[in-house]
C-alpha cells in the first residue's frame, strides 16, 4: 500500500517450495501463532535450519517474506523507513518492517541481538497485543495488516551481557528451541540438497557430530547443517572430500592452527 508521499515497496510471495524437513512439532505450532497473530522467536545453533524453516512456513501460510539480517549497525530507522529526495520531492520510504507490517507479511529479523539497542523499542508495540508501529518522523501509527506477523531469531551459544535479549523481550514470543537434526534426517538433507550418495552423507554427517563434541574445547561451534551441505556440494562437483570438508568445514568454524589440527585429524580418520 502506497500514498502520494509514501513509497512502499510491493512484496512478492514465494512460489516454489523451500526444502524443509520437520524436526519436532515446530510447524504446527508456528502455525498456531500466526492463526492467533502471536510472534514467535527461534533459538539454536547457526547454520541448523531456521531461515529455511521461516521461508517453508511462509511459503505453506502464503504470505509474503522479508528477511533483515541484523548486524551492529543496523538503526530503528533502517527497518522503520526515512524520508528521501526523489524527483525532487520529499517522500518517505517505508523500510523492511514498514513494509512488511503494511502488506501483511512475514517480517523475519535474523539474529536479532546483533542490532543496535533502539530497534527492540520499535518491535515491541508489533508483539504484543497492540500490533502497531508507531513511525515518529511521519507521526504516524501504522496498524499491522491482516497476516503480518513478527518472527526474530537468535544464537543463545553467542549471547553476551553485551548482546543478551532482555526479558522484556522475550516474553512477547513464543520460543521455538531448534537444534541439528538427528543422523538420519541431517544425511536425508545433505542428499537432497547435494546429490551426494547416502555414503557419502553418513560420513558427514559423523565428522559434523565430532566437531560438535569440540564445543567448548576449543570450538565456539561445530560444524553446521548448512557447512555440511556446503561440503557436499563441492564433493558432488568432484573435490576431494578431505579438501572439501577442511575447505568448508574446518577453515569455516576455527582460524586456531590447533584446532585447525585437530578438526582435518578427525575428518581425516572419517574419509
Amino acid at each position: 500500500m502506497s500514498t502520494p508521499d509514501i513509497i512502499s515497496p510491493q512484496l512478492a510471495k514465494i512460489d516454489d517450495e523451500p526444502f524443509y524437513r520437520a524436526i519436532s512439532d515446530e510447524n504446527v505450532l508456528f502455525e498456531a501463532a500466526y492463526r492467533h497473530k502471536l510472534p514467535v522467536l527461534l533459538k539454536g545453533p547457526t547454520g541448523c535450519g531456521k531461515s529455511r524453516f521461516v521461508e517453508y512456513m511462509a511459503w505453506k501460510l502464503e504470505r509474503p517474506l522479508v528477511t533483515v539480517a541484523c548486524h551492529d549497525d543496523l538503526t530503528a530507522a533502517d527497518l522503520v523507513g526515512r524520508y528521501l529526495i526523489v524527483g525532487g520531492q520529499t517522500v518517505w520510504m517505508d523500510g523492511p518492517l514498514s513494509a512488511a507490517v503494511r502488506a501483511g507479511a512475514i517480517c523475519y529479523l535474523d539474529e536479532v541481538v546483533e542490532a543496535r539497542k533502539d530497534t527492540m523499542v520499535v518491535i515491541h508495540p508489533l508483539a504484543d497485543s497492540r500490533r502497531v508501529l508507531p513511525i515518529e518522523k511521519r507521526g504516524e501509527l501504522v496498524h499491522a495488516a491482516e497476516g503480518f506477523m513478527l518472527v526474530i531469531s537468535y544464537n543463545p551459544g553467542y549471547q553476551s551481557v553485551l548482546k543478551e535479549l532482555k526479558q522484556s523481550t522475550r516474553q512477547r514470543f513464543i520460543a521455538l528451541n531448534f537444534d541439528y537434526p538427528v543422523p538420519e534426517v541431517e544425511a536425508n538433507i545433505i542428499m537432497h540438497e547435494t546429490g551426494i550418495p547416502r555414503a557419502t552423507a553418513d560420513k558427514l554427517v559423523k565428522f559434523a557430530g565430532m566437531t560438535r563434541n569440540l564445543k567448548g574445547s576449543g570450538l565456539d561451534e561445530g560444524a553446521s547443517t548448512r557447512l555440511l551441505v556446503h561440503a557436499g556440494t563441492l564433493i558432488a562437483a568432484g573435490i576431494e572430500p578431505v579438501a572439501a570438508c577442511r575447505s568448508a568445514i574446518a577453515q569455516a568454524v576455527t582460524d586456531d592452527e590447533e584446532m585447525l589440527s585437530a578438526v582435518q585429524e578427525l575428518f581425516s580418520s572419517v574419509f
